[in-house]
C-alpha cells in the first residue's frame, strides 16, 4: 500500500526546478498533437491514475473543439478527484470523473475501446514486471491505431528502453520520444498497430509500490 501523499506530490508541477512542470508540457503537448491529428472527429480518451486531470483537462480547456472529446479518468485519492471534477465541469468535453483504483481492469468498463490512452505517472511508481505487465494489457483499452501516452523517469537502471521494447512486443509503433535535456524525466508515445483486445474483466495489472 502506498503512502504517499498524492496531493502534495502535485503541488510539485508548479514548484521550479522539480522537472514535473516540463513533463506535463511534453504530455499535453502529445495530447495536443493527437487532437490536432484526428479533427474534427469525435474522440474517446482513458487516462488511469488521472490525478486532478490538468495534463487533458488542460490541453481541452484551450481548444475549441473540446466537445468532440468524450473521457473517463480514473483516479483513486479523493481529493484530486474533486479537483478534477471541478475542473472537468467549467468544460463542453463529455468528462467522467471516477474514484476508482486505476490498476483494476473493471474501472474502464463503459469506457472502452478509447482512441487515447493516457498512463501518465504510473511506471515511475510500480515495479518492472508490473510494467511489463501493464503494457501487455493495455491494447485493452484501446480502439483500433489508438495512441498510448506514457511517462517514466529515467534514473538508474533507465527502463525506458526496456518499456519501448516491451510496447513493440505488444503490437505498438513508437511515434514519439521526449527525454528531458539535463532532467531524468520521458514522455513516449505509441500507436497501436496490431488488433486490440476485448477488456477482460476482473483484472489487476499493477500495484503502487510508494
Amino acid at each position: 500500500m502506498t503512502t504517499t501523499d498524492w496531493t502534495s506530490w502535485h503541488d510539485a508541477y508548479s514548484r521550479p526546478g522539480s522537472g514535473l512542470g516540463d513533463r506535463l508540457v511534453s504530455v499535453r503537448a502529445q495530447i495536443d498533437r493527437f487532437l490536432e491529428t484526428t479533427a474534427p472527429a469525435p474522440v474517446r480518451v482513458v487516462s488511469a491514475c488521472a490525478g486532478d486531470g490538468r495534463d487533458l483537462l488542460g490541453v481541452l480547456a484551450e481548444r475549441a473543439d473540446a466537445a468532440r472529446v468524450t473521457a473517463r479518468l480514473v483516479e483513486l485519492d479523493a481529493d484530486l478527484v474533486a479537483a478534477a471534477r471541478s475542473a472537468a465541469a467549467a468544460l463542453p468535453a463529455h468528462v467522467e470523473v471516477v474514484q476508482a483504483d486505476a490498476s483494476r481492469s473493471d474501472a474502464y468498463a463503459g469506457a472502452v475501446p478509447a482512441d487515447l490512452v493516457l498512463l501518465c505517472g504510473i511506471f515511475g511508481n510500480i515495479s518492472d514486471a508490473d510494467v511489463r505487465v501493464t503494457i501487455r494489457a493495455v491494447a485493452q483499452l484501446c480502439a483500433p491505431r489508438a495512441t498510448v501516452v506514457w511517462t517514466r523517469h529515467r534514473g538508474e537502471p533507465d527502463l525506458t528502453p526496456s518499456i519501448r521494447a516491451w510496447f513493440a512486443d505488444a503490437g505498438f509503433e513508437e511515434i514519439g520520444f521526449t527525454a528531458g535535456e539535463g532532467a531524468t524525466w520521458s514522455v513516449g508515445a505509441h500507436r497501436l498497430v496490431a488488433e486490440p483486445q476485448r477488456l477482460q474483466r476482473d483484472q489487476a495489472w499493477f500495484t503502487f509500490v510508494r
